[in-house]
């Protein structure tokens, strides 16, 4: 069964971003997630759109 969500960790990792750059980018409101109990998911379609986005329209993303 394929997957519909990511940890945040999974999502950062298929970004090319480091555990704490991912958290900080999901606290940002960039990489969108939901709340399921504790846990913080990434949904895979949106994670998709946000880079559809992203790709088309480029923008600087301050890290810091």
């Amino acid at each position: 069964m394929e997957k519909l969500t990511y940890t945040v960790v999974e999502a950062g990792d298929l970004l090319g971003l480091s555990r704490a750059t991912a958290y900080d980018l999901v606290h940002k409101g960039v990489i969108p997630t939901i709340r399921l109990g504790r846990q913080l998911k990434v949904p895979k379609v949106q994670l998709q759109a946000m880079l559809a986005t992203k790709t088309a329209d480029p923008v600087t993303i301050e890290t810091k």
